[in-house]
């Protein structure tokens, strides 16, 4: 239990607010950065030593004690058991009842993140038993299957307020527009997106742009990262920047996998290294690193291309591979807010100032 939770616990105790308005009111105040705790205080205060330890961290609010993961590890050893035992209709009941007790009552924030994916889990196993019961075509179960998420997910936040389900939501709502989208190009015109590379890169890269719209908006409206509103766009972004990655990847390589095998074009295994920089450069302009990892595989892959090409033995360009990227990891991790403060010195202040303060 939250020090917040249990100072509104005491005030329902002492009849200052109603039993049932603990969890409302707490939520009410956590949107707004009133009660998250050191990082509030520290930000507050304007100490730069605290100041310093926020900003490196990165640390979503989701994370908070050794007592959340206990009580996960329940959740999720309880559920699997659960679904085993009955599907959904055993597994459903049980995710609302432990959401009302973990997440509404006792605000507890990692099992709220295991609940929300419980519930996607949940969904996607009905929805997966409706379709394959259905003689419809491959298009149209696909449509039903991934429509089937965003109200569900809708109901969820709107009764528990967890951040990653209204991540969880706002991703469905792009799923079903992609999906709906291949669905018309098929209905409408014959044209199976799926194999032609380039449109379907198309597609899934303008979903991904809104994603990414979407998490710099919930950044911008918390640059000081305090709110719940922080962690939505951390998940956002942790979706975004594979999304956009692959998509723009796509576009390149026309969906071939050249980089798996280390045989292919010199030019386009250097066009995914500049692809990988130009996108690690966006994470240090937002400050979110999820966009320096997303596209480690791949940079491996062009990099073991660019050696192949160059004629390094076999035996050792495996080992280039791992050691290259492992410092190229390294370098922006130990320097990050320096790399920043290159960047961002680059930008205009009209851009900067809505943006995570460097040091």
């Amino acid at each position: 239990m939250t020090e917040l939770n249990t100072a509104l616990a005491a005030a329902a105790d002492k009849g200052i607010i109603l039993p049932h308005q603990v969890g409302a009111l707490e939520a009410y105040l956590l949107e707004r950065g009133i009660g998250t705790g050191g990082r509030d205080a520290a930000l507050r205060a304007g100490t730069p030593a605290e100041i310093k330890t926020a900003e490196d961290s990165e640390q979503p609010l989701f994370l908070r004690g050794f007592h959340d993961i206990l009580i996960t590890i329940g959740v999720v050893i309880a559920l699997v058991g659960l679904s085993g035992i009955g599907g959904v209709l055993i597994l459903l009941p049980a995710i609302l009842v432990l959401a009302e007790i973990l997440v509404r009552r006792q605000r507890l924030a990692l099992p709220a993140v295991s609940l929300s994916l419980a519930m996607v889990w949940c969904v996607a196993i009905a929805a997966q038993d409706f379709v394959t019961d259905q003689e419809w075509e491959r298009f149209t179960r696909g449509v039903i299957f991934v429509w089937a998420f965003p109200l569900p997910l809708c109901l969820f936040y709107w009764r528990y307020r967890v951040p990653l389900s209204l991540a969880l939501f706002l991703l469905s709502v792009a799923a079903a527009a992609v999906i709906l989208v291949l669905f018309v190009l098929w209905e409408a015109w014959r044209i199976d997106a799926g194999l032609d590379p380039y449109l379907l890169s198309s597609i899934v890269f303008i979903a991904a742009l809104a994603v990414f719209a979407a998490a710099l908006r919930y950044d911008i409206s918390d640059p000081r990262r305090v709110t719940p509103r922080s962690d939505t766009a951390f998940w956002l972004h942790m979706a975004a920047a594979p999304g956009l990655f692959y998509a723009m990847l796509g576009l390149i390589t026309g969906g071939e996998a050249f980089w798996l095998s280390g045989e292919g074009d010199l030019g386009r295994a250097a066009a995914v290294v500049l692809l990988v920089a130009f996108l690690m450069t966006i994470g240090l302009v937002i400050d979110r690193r999820a966009f320096v990892t997303s596209g480690l595989l791949s940079l491996g892959g062009a990099i073991w291309v660019i050696l192949n090409e160059a004629g390094v033995s076999f035996d050792t360009y495996v080992f280039v591979v791992f050691a290259a990227v492992g410092l190229t990891v390294l370098v922006i991790g130990i320097f990050w807010q320096a790399l920043r403060r290159v960047v961002m010195r680059l930008l205009p202040d009209a851009i900067t100032t809505r943006l995570p303060a460097t040091r």
